[in-house]
């Protein structure tokens, strides 16, 4: 299953959302029935692409007859002024998802740049970057599929595939190894089971338990040297909490094996793509 099937119920949801009950009136009221047209995508900057096949649905939903080729693909790099798809046929169809296809790309290829420029950035001191649950309520399966296309790794989907055992959870459960101990007899080995830590204390008493992957919640740059050192190779590190592009660099040379960060999902700044009629 493609990511245009993934997501065809959210596209719907945002056709819908634009179209209401009436369509687009404008367009009907302006073009005479019949007119067909020609229109191409064009980047206002580089970026990396994410949301082609998604807008190839948003047309082919949007009304019969239109079809979407694409011309740059998920992924791959285009230049400021790059035509990277266009679209042709009924000009009803094609202004009616103009701007529901936009708000795909636009978005999903915001991540995905954003992304990309972090992966370059991490990749030569062999770190991962990863993704969070912080995405947009009902655009997970979108924003994750972008974060893909900029490089980065997904990390768990939701609460139903991957074992994180959080600050609440040690709570509830009464400390770090109790809380493992829990994990491990009724999960096993089926999953790597990570465990958040925001004090040195913790990181120790996660290792010792025999957790997987620990990850090292706000801490600073000098804490992270400090539980790599006391993890000592024993379990996989993650950094997390309040990761941004303007500090990962400073735990790039710690020793670490992943930077996860929501802000390249829930803050990715849009690209500029736009659609133009042509002749």
């Amino acid at each position: 299953m493609d990511i245009a099937d993934k997501a065809e119920g959210i596209i719907r949801v945002s056709l819908a959302e634009d179209l209401g009950s009436e369509g687009d009136i404008t367009t009907r009221a302006v073009c005479r029935p019949g007119d067909v047209g020609k229109g191409q995508l064009v980047c206002g900057e580089p970026c990396t692409l994410a949301g082609q096949p998604v807008a190839d649905r948003v047309f082919a939903l949007a009304g019969p007859g239109a079809s979407y080729r694409q011309l740059v693909q998920d992924g791959d790099s285009a230049a400021a002024g790059q035509v990277i798809g266009e679209v042709e046929g009924p000009l009803v169809a094609v202004l009616s998802g103009e701007r529901t296809a936009l708000n795909f790309l636009c978005h999903l290829s915001g991540i995905a740049t954003l992304t990309a420029r972090l992966v370059a950035m991490a990749a030569p001191h062999g770190v991962k970057i990863m993704d969070t649950r912080k995405t947009t309520p009902g655009l997970r399966v979108l924003e994750k599929y972008a974060v893909s296309a900029g490089g980065g790794t997904n990390h768990r989907v939701g609460l139903y595939d991957g074992v994180i055992i959080k600050d609440n959870h040690i709570a509830a459960a009464g400390g770090i190894p109790v809380a493992v101990r829990r994990a491990r007899n009724a999960l096993g080995d089926e999953l790597p089971l990570e465990v958040e830590a925001s004090t040195l204390a913790e990181v120790r008493q996660a290792v010792d338990s025999g957790a997987d992957i620990i990850m090292l919640d706000n801490m600073s740059p000098g804490q992270v040297e400090k539980a790599v050192a006391i993890i000592g190779g024993r379990a996989k590190v993650e950094v997390s909490g309040g990761m941004n592009p303007d500090n990962i660099g400073s735990y790039l040379g710690s020793g670490i094996d992943f930077i996860s960060l929501g802000f390249i999902t829930h803050s990715a700044p849009p690209v500029d793509i736009s659609l133009r009629l042509v002749e």
